[in-house]
């Protein structure tokens, strides 16, 4: 397993990050065991959650396995995530100190642990000052509550400001941003990647495989069905079937993934995996694996290098498309100037 550094800390993970979003829910408790058996075997030593996940059995059913498995449990650094709403009342929401302090809370005793290594703001919180969320985190860092903490699904201006204040007010900075980001979700490069980089942050990609359309599982002409994400429920967010069908760019994209995968002999997925774990600033790569065989085949994607020539393929086949300002070429050039000077 390759490992890599948690954003700027000293903290190291491996390449790719075991999701648990299905704990609780899609997979039952043997289930997923046996997911973080299999994960742990192959060497990996990270796990992503999230309180919001089967409303806290996600990170119960982590906690009764940490709990059986001690050794590896010393060497697996555990992220978590707040920010959704884990009751009724107006309190039970948000990143305010309030919310944060009981979420927290709960979370740590829902995995059993003193300390989470990682803890995510779960999205952006328009109604909470963001000096009132970062004075939260810095205290629950010097208290020993969390060892760093990270962001997700922030936008380019959440991120330049957050880490501006933290710095200038000197509070402990943010290490992480957990964006969607895929070969058919390209759009954070138009800012985000550069804002997190700016920042000294590692990026950690969830839906690496597009909800599943990178594997190729799904066909033109086919609507879903069956015991995958789309089957259980076609219009399911930005994943949804009609929209990303009706793209010529989707099956551009997976033509080329296909085309790839078929020349070398290796899965889809792998494919994918790999170009998205040879992005700049990713840290770890979230998998979102229901079964065994689907977490095996995923973590195969460690042994792949994708060439010049095929990254060359990927990024041309799948670049974003945005309207000309400000992010297109109109806008691009208007920030950007040849050093040697003209027009």
């Amino acid at each position: 397993m390759d490992y890599r550094k948690l954003g700027p800390s000293g903290t190291v993970v491996t390449a790719y990050c075991l999701g648990t979003m299905t704990f609780g829910a899609e997979a039952d408790e043997a289930a997923s065991h046996k997911l973080l058996d299999d994960y742990f075997a192959w060497g990996g030593n990270f796990i992503d959650t999230a309180d919001v996940y089967s409303a806290g059995k996600s990170e119960e059913i982590i906690g009764r396995w940490l709990k059986a498995r001690p050794t590896e449990a010393r060497q697996a650094i555990v992220a978590t995530k707040g920010r959704f709403p884990m009751g009724n009342g107006p309190n039970d929401i948000g990143l305010s100190r309030r919310h944060l302090g009981q979420a927290l809370d709960d979370s740590l005793r829902r995995l059993g642990l003193e300390q989470i290594d990682l803890y995510q703001m779960h999205a952006w919180d328009a109604l909470t000052p963001i000096e009132e969320t970062l004075r939260f985190l810095d205290d629950a860092v010097s208290s020993g509550k969390i060892g760093y903490y990270g962001f997700s699904n922030y936008v380019g201006w959440h991120i330049a400001k957050a880490s501006e204040i933290a710095k200038a007010r000197g509070y402990t900075r943010p290490v992480t941003l957990q964006p969607q980001y895929s070969l058919l979700a390209r759009d954070i490069e138009l800012e985000i990647v550069a804002a997190c980089q700016d920042a000294g942050m590692g990026l950690l990609p969830w839906s690496p495989l597009g909800g599943g359309w990178l594997t190729g599982k799904y066909k033109r002409d086919e609507m879903p069905t069956g015991a995958t994400r789309l089957g259980e429920n076609p219009n399911r967010g930005s994943e949804s079937y009609a929209p990303r069908n009706a793209q010529e760019r989707t099956w551009a994209i997976i033509g080329a993934v296909e085309e790839i995968a078929k020349a070398r002999g290796i899965s889809m997925a792998q494919v994918a995996l790999a170009w998205t774990a040879a992005q700049p600033a990713v840290t770890s790569v979230i998998l979102g694996a229901r079964t065994s065989e689907q977490l095996a085949d995923n973590l195969g994607a460690m042994k792949v290098e994708l060439s010049q020539e095929e990254m060359a393929k990927l990024n041309e086949v799948s670049a974003p498309q945005p309207m000309d300002y400000p992010y297109g070429k109109g806008g691009t050039n208007q920030r950007h100037r040849k050093i040697e000077g003209g027009r």
